[in-house]
């Protein structure tokens, strides 16, 4: 199994903190955002990453650069495109092969991660079913499968939000570059990687599946409020696995 991990944006949105290093480096009790998620890999038995750098890639190269298996891709066009171009810039490292997709920026507790890695389907999804805002990744279901996912789905008729952290199965990954390839040449470089998998939807022949977060952690840092909210409420076990996998490598 494999990893992409997304981490080329700036982060401006949370002002001076992102002015010297990029926002994956943003530090909970001591330890970086990138290293929780690379330490939830491992934890995991994934030690095959591509990580997804454009701003301040330096710090990035460096700091991974001593983590066997782990290899960066750069995007130096990521001040005009969107996670989606980001994707496409890295995706011909992905082997046809099970893949966890992550962004640097976000974390999630250690049970929705282990309950995505146990469901069996072409694509999963973790949803937080709720009230969304016109900012969320909006998802919408029918008969137990995502058929919308977008931030412009209606807010009344949204089921919930996506969190950005998916697993996707070896059986999609041609196809997954296959729609980043044609959004791409059609020029569609604000799109999100969502973008991608709302084209897989409309192939009709995956089964893109949604796990519920059931109230358990998870957090998107885009604002300083998020930043507070992720310090405030990151699980015990998250923190234990990270430290383990910066103590043992």
């Amino acid at each position: 199994m494999q990893a992409i991990i997304m981490a080329a944006g700036k982060g401006s949105r949370l002002g001076t903190l992102t002015d010297e290093y990029p926002k994956a480096f943003l530090e909970i009790q001591g330890i970086k955002l990138l290293e929780y998620n690379i330490a939830l890999l491992h934890n995991n038995g994934i030690r095959d990453i591509v990580l997804v750098t454009g701003y301040k890639n330096e710090h990035m190269e460096h700091l991974v650069k001593n983590i066997d298996g782990i290899i960066c891709a750069y995007n130096p066009f990521y001040e005009m495109m969107n996670v989606l171009g980001s994707f496409y810039m890295a995706q011909h490292m992905l082997k046809i092969d099970d893949t966890v997709y992550m962004h640097a920026d976000t974390l999630c507790s250690p049970d929705i991660f282990n309950d995505m890695m146990q469901v069996d389907a072409d694509m999963v999804l973790p949803v937080d079913y709720k009230q969304c805002d016109e900012e969320a990744m909006k998802v919408y279901t029918s008969n137990g499968r995502i058929v919308e996912i977008s931030k412009q789905i209606p807010l009344d008729k949204a089921e919930g939000e996506f969190i950005g952290i998916a697993k996707l199965k070896y059986t999609v990954i041609e196809d997954i570059k296959l729609a980043a390839k044609q959004l791409m040449h059609d020029k569609q470089f604000m799109s999100y990687f969502e973008g991608a998998i709302q084209e897989l939807i409309k192939l009709n022949k995956y089964n893109i599946m949604p796990i519920a977060t059931q109230g358990r952690f998870w957090g998107e840092v885009d604002f300083l409020e998020d930043y507070q909210y992720v310090r405030e409420n990151i699980p015990k076990s998250l923190v234990e696995i990270a430290r383990n996998d910066l103590t043992n490598g």
